[in-house]
């Protein structure tokens, strides 16, 4: 509900601004540390990007609500940001875009960390899992830079808004693609702020989705092997309604003005 969003908000952001908070019966307040702030904005960051990883990658429709809290926070609180993009660039590494590739005498497994995989006692996790987790971030992303906290003050820019969105297209359609990451993190961006960029960009949104049917899937289908197709064939069909239709449809989950009212 609007009204549970708010409460969670208020909450952090009075516990960022030093003032005294009740949480699990206790009484809490960043000053009772000299490095408290730093601690709780370091915590916070990486808690938004276990969201994106975790509760984001199962629900789809939780990015928006997690998206708008992190959106209004970081406009008050610009160190919670920082830390928030190094934290997801770390855990993700296509948020930046990045293809991190293999430099000499780094070992398989530190590689694989690398390139985002999660490894434990040199057990790689499932490419489904793993594929599923960087799906999560991807949508958390998308939607924060199309989303600004309706209670702020609007007077200056969103502190990390659509122009990044576009910024990180541009640069996706530059890189090589990848059997399988590549036509998801692509699908799932779109998907998320797809319906914004259009408003945004306008012609220009349209000749990259030109782009990306004509010459960028068939570089996708290149170096995707059979069994892989599955990611693939759901851009492409997504690409194909949009194409048509001239229009790509407002996310799922997306948060309306009614939703405030609850």
């Amino acid at each position: 509900a609007g009204s549970k969003l708010r409460e969670v908000f208020d909450k952090i952001n009075n516990l960022l601004s030093g003032k005294t908070v009740q949480t699990e019966g206790q009484a809490v307040s960043v000053t009772q540390h000299p490095q408290g702030l730093e601690f709780v904005c370091y915590k916070l960051a990486e808690k938004f990007v276990k969201h994106g990883e975790g509760e984001v990658s199962f629900h789809h429709d939780s990015a928006f609500p997690i998206a708008v809290v992190l959106s209004g926070i970081w406009e008050l609180h610009p160190r919670v940001g920082d830390i928030f993009l190094a934290h997801l660039h770390k855990k993700c590494p296509y948020s930046v875009p990045f293809y991190p590739a293999r430099k000499e005498g780094t070992s398989m497994e530190e590689y694989q960390r690398m390139l985002g995989y999660e490894v434990h006692d040199s057990k790689v996790e499932e490419q489904d899992h793993f594929l599923k987790r960087m799906s999560g971030m991807i949508r958390l992303y998308a939607a924060i830079i199309q989303l600004r906290w309706p209670y702020g003050n609007k007077q200056g820019a969103h502190p990390h808004g659509l122009s990044y969105g576009w910024r990180w297209l541009a640069q996706m359609l530059n890189l090589e693609p990848l059997a399988d990451v590549t036509a998801m993190l692509l699908l799932d961006f779109l998907e998320v702020c797809g319906n914004a960029l259009m408003k945004q960009y306008g012609i220009q949104f349209w000749k990259t989705m030109f782009f990306i049917q004509k010459s960028y899937i068939p570089r996708i289908e290149a170096v995707t092997s059979s069994g892989q197709m599955g990611c693939l064939s759901r851009l492409k069909n997504f690409m194909q309604k949009c194409l048509q239709a001239e229009e790509i449809p407002l996310p799922k989950g997306i948060l309306t003005p009614s939703f405030w009212r609850t």
